[in-house]
């Protein structure tokens, strides 16, 4: 909802810029709409377009970048879920109950994808509570010789290492763009968009193209802020990985 508001915020300031300047040009003294004040805005615009540029391909750039490697981590993290699965399946029939809380876990992480909630009273723990459950569960076996001790061991060094990729996704998940940069692309932009304005003359074709524009460098800007927050909106890391593992774990089960 905040990559949405933030969205017709700026394209509301794009449009207003744009007609704003349009009109205020109208109403100016002549030496102030002069030719030579004219190219010395244009020269400026310029300068900004060419920051602007930059500034958007990082932008894209780095919310491309998060996006495949948070991904990437998913699709991992699945893997290791199932091998987890696999290795208290060598244990024998005492991690049943085990096997049957890991894939109770991976369907409750797909229900609720894991993100970390500003309001500690919004935060849902069911998932993380049947993560820890699955621990405790085969922790709790004793072992009965040296090749269950071993299998043991393994399941917990790579029950640790479930729980370090969860929480790095979780992290990963809440948004890495700066504010502050958005907001001063936002303030190139107008000012942009009020030197296309200034001089421009007034008819339909001009009105619908500043609004075209404005509407597809919004729109731009916020499949950026939406794909840097993963989890929710529109473009969302796939639990296609979760799913499968999900469907491997449930088909080896007793």
């Amino acid at each position: 909802m905040t990559e949405i508001a933030l969205t017709l915020s700026i394209f509301a300031a794009l449009v207003t810029a744009a007609f704003g300047a349009r009109r205020a040009s109208a109403r100016m003294k002549a030496h102030h709409v002069s030719k030579e004040t004219n190219a010395v805005v244009r020269l400026v615009a310029g300068l900004f377009v060419v920051m602007t540029s930059l500034v958007f391909g990082l932008l894209i750039n780095s919310s491309r970048t998060g996006f495949e490697a948070l991904g990437s981590q998913v699709q991992s993290y699945a893997a290791h879920l199932i091998l987890l699965d696999r290795t208290l399946a060598a244990r024998g029939s005492d991690t049943d109950k085990a096997r049957q809380l890991l894939a109770d876990y991976v369907q409750a992480a797909i229900d609720d994808p894991a993100r970390v909630q500003q309001d500690e009273a919004l935060r849902s723990y069911r998932a993380e509570d049947r993560l820890a459950a699955v621990y405790q569960a085969f922790s709790a076996i004793p072992p009965s010789d040296d090749r269950g001790r071993s299998l043991l061991d393994d399941a917990s060094r790579q029950y640790r290492q479930i729980i370090e990729q969860r929480w790095t996704i979780i992290e990963a998940g809440q948004g890495r763009l700066p504010f502050q940069m958005t907001l001063m692309l936002a303030g190139w932009l107008v000012l942009i968009f009020a030197s296309f304005g200034y001089r421009a003359p007034c008819n339909a074709v001009i009105d619908l193209t500043f609004v075209s524009a404005a509407g597809l460098i919004a729109g731009s800007l916020y499949l950026v802020l939406d794909m840097n927050v993963p989890f929710s909106g529109p473009m969302q890391i796939s639990d296609l990985p979760l799913r499968q593992a999900l469907a491997e774990l449930r088909r080896t089960l007793p």
